[in-house]
């Protein structure tokens, strides 16, 4: 029987072809800016394709914000200085989108920096599909615990076929395993970690997408080896990742931090440590060449609870801006969605616009 991930395995394969395809149609940031203050007067959706489009293929100013940890953008663009393609956005700029990130810039600034006066955005960036892990079955086996795990890798309901890279962290452990998802998009994976070993695991997992290897989502699953259910993420430490550099903030002056590493689809790699500070401790990010989000882990304890906790490069996924949602009945929002690339990996971004909002 036919299956029905031919149709978003096709989705995925063409999307590299759209992106290169709205790069020629749109042209660069610097074509468009002359016109963006001269179309108040233009079809509202027009406009806001012209303003969604700037927003993505503009540096914004200091052309460099991104990396700048304090500084607030005086021009909001958020794409990439060397950007060897229309469409590729900065890792750092994107991160700072995110409430989560201990140098996020507030949507307040974002929209005086933007400078559409008359107009109110939301920003929306994820994976271009989605994953999710359900743990299926644990059995102790000899000297070790063993666990099977469901994945499946969909786009709007639709199955992604796809190769599935995984990672167990749980203190100094880690154990990586490869598997794949079927023509349905579900798979499974067996992990095994040794008895003697407690605390709270990490299963880290990268698919990428059969159809087009520039298409990788991930997904974390916490879950208590030989102890308690673990407490939520961010519980401990405070992630934030910048110029490749990772910031953890700790939430008590209990907690020790016993190791801190970086993972993605292909790699994983020990974090040097850069600096301490009060209650803070900062480690190098190394430029793994790999079409990949980076998703970085920092184990420890603190007193007798032994915790992991995560934060992905770029800081996604995030939404950030204007609540649409209380608008008033029968405004019009226009929604515009783009293929964007981050380290050689694409991403999906949606953006919303409408009228000003009182709140902004």
């Amino acid at each position: 029987m036919h299956t029905p991930s031919s149709s978003i395995d096709t989705f995925l394969a063409s999307s590299v072809m759209i992106l290169l395809a709205l790069s020629a149609m749109v042209g660069t940031s610097k074509l468009m800016t002359p016109y963006l203050n001269n179309l108040a007067n233009r079809d509202g959706d027009q406009r806001f394709q012209y303003l969604a489009s700037h927003m993505l293929l503009a540096t914004g100013a200091p052309v460099n914000w991104g990396q700048m940890k304090s500084t607030v953008p005086t021009s909001l663009g958020l794409a990439k200085a060397d950007a060897l393609m229309p469409y590729e956005l900065d890792i750092d700029k994107v991160s700072r989108l995110n409430s989560e990130n201990i140098y996020a810039v507030k949507y307040s600034d974002l929209w005086k920096a933007f400078g559409m006066k008359d107009v109110s955005f939301q920003i929306e960036i994820k994976t271009l599909f989605e994953l999710a892990i359900e743990l299926i079955s644990n059995s102790t086996q000899g000297s070790q615990v063993i666990y099977e795990f469901e994945v499946a890798a969909g786009k709007s309901g639709m199955p992604v076929s796809a190769s599935l890279s995984s990672y167990v962290a749980l203190r100094d452990f880690v154990n990586k395993t490869q598997s794949s998802t079927s023509s349905a998009g579900v798979g499974r994976l067996t992990i095994g970690i040794p008895s003697t070993l407690n605390g709270t695991a990490l299963l880290l997992v990268f698919a990428r997408a059969r159809a087009n290897p520039q298409m990788v989502s991930f997904n974390v699953y916490a879950f208590g080896h030989n102890s308690e259910s673990p407490l939520p993420n961010r519980t401990f430490t405070r992630l934030s990742p910048l110029d490749y550099v990772l910031n953890a903030s700790l939430s008590y002056a209990t907690v020790d931090v016993l190791k801190a590493q970086v993972f993605t689809f292909n790699y994983n790699s020990s974090l040097p440590e850069k600096a301490q500070g009060v209650q803070s401790v900062e480690y190098n990010v190394p430029r793994l060449l790999d079409a990949s989000p980076f998703v970085m882990v920092v184990t420890g304890v603190n007193g007798s609870t032994s915790f992991a906790e995560w934060v992905s490069y770029p800081q996604v996924p995030l939404q950030i801006g204007a609540d649409f949602s209380q608008s008033v009945a029968g405004s019009r929002i226009t929604v515009h969605s783009y293929v964007v690339t981050m380290n050689s990996a694409n991403y999906e971004v949606i953006t919303k616009w409408g009228g000003l909002k009182e709140n902004v």
